[in-house]
Parts: C-alpha cells; structure tokens; sequence
C-alpha cells in the first residue's frame, strides 16, 4: 500500500507576470478593545451598537473589510448599508455568498444584540440563508435590515432582509441567538 504524502501548503496566488488588469484596495480598521471598556459594560445592547455608530467606541474589523457603509441600530432593528463592490466577487462574477451571508448575520444578530439588558450576552446558534437573486456592482447601495421576530428569556429569532439599490430583495435569512449572563 503506498501512503499519500500531505500535500504542500498553499501560497497565494502570485499575480506577477500575468497579463490581466488588477486593482488593488488599501484596509484600515481600528483596533478592537480600545475606549472607556467600563463604560461599555454598563450599557445596555443598544447603547453599545450606538455607541459603535457615534464613533465612540472602535466598529468590528469586519466592517471595514468589507466596506460598510453605514450602521444604524435602534431597540430591537439595525440596518446595514453596504455598496457592492468588484472585490466582493467570487469566480463567477457575483457577489460572494459569503459576504452576503454576512451582512444578513450582522443585521439579525445585531438587532437581537439591541436588545440586551446590561450584563448579558448572545450568541449566534444558526443562520438559514436564501440566496434571491445575483448581486454585482450594478445592484448599487444594499440595504440590510435586520429585526427581531421573538425575544424570550435564553433564546431570541431574528431575519434579515437584504434589497439592492431599486428595492428589490436579493436574499433574506433567519437567525437564531442564545442569550446569557
């Protein structure tokens, strides 16, 4: 019997000496942990998504890898903006579902999130996504708006619905949260 021989790592992509066109994009994000934390942990859900949304506090890395355009939380919603950009494409020329998928978990876990009481915490348990339609750069600004559908004592469901510039819904997801101490 011979043994397969585990395969080397793989390296990125090297683009020199190709003869397509490139662009390239520059990410900054700011450090998460930094702020009054104190101050954080004596505010309620939403006070900690507004405080994100005023600048007070640093906004998670994620939204600046992806480019998020705007943020806005209230008691139980939050909507996300994000423009859909070339650098969120996959191999077929569409906007990755991954980054999809994430911007409907952002908005419906983020909506159960501005519902906390101080001192607890969620976490994502699931994500049920449906893919509606192809998103490019022609589908301008998304809207994602994420909404709580039930909140009880230890779980909490939530969806998201997620439009193109024209108003249209490319995808929508269900969401469900553990909530704790």
């Amino acid at each position: 019997m011979s043994e397969t021989q585990p395969s080397p790592p793989s390296s990125p992509i090297d683009l020199s000496g190709r003869s397509f066109e490139t662009a390239s994009r520059t990410v900054t994000w700011e450090r998460p942990g930094q702020g009054d934390l104190a101050a954080l942990a004596g505010r309620d859900g939403l006070g900690q998504l507004q405080a994100i949304a005023e600048g007070l506090l640093p906004a998670p890395p994620i939204m600046s890898t992806l480019d998020v355009a705007s943020f806005e939380p209230e008691r139980g919603r939050v909507v996300v903006g994000l423009r859909a950009q070339e650098f969120h494409y996959n191999p077929l020329g569409t906007m990755h579902g991954g980054v999809i998928a994430t911007l409907l978990d952002t908005a419906a876990a983020c909506a159960v999130h501005s519902t906390l009481e101080v001192g607890e915490a969620y976490t994502s348990l699931d994500l049920t996504t449906k893919f509606l339609r192809a998103v490019t750069v022609d589908s301008g600004l998304l809207t994602c708006e994420g909404t709580v559908i039930q909140r009880g004592r230890r779980t909490a469901l939530a969806q998201a619905t997620l439009t193109d510039e024209s108003g249209r819904t490319v995808a929508h997801a269900t969401s469900s949260c553990m909530i704790f101490s």
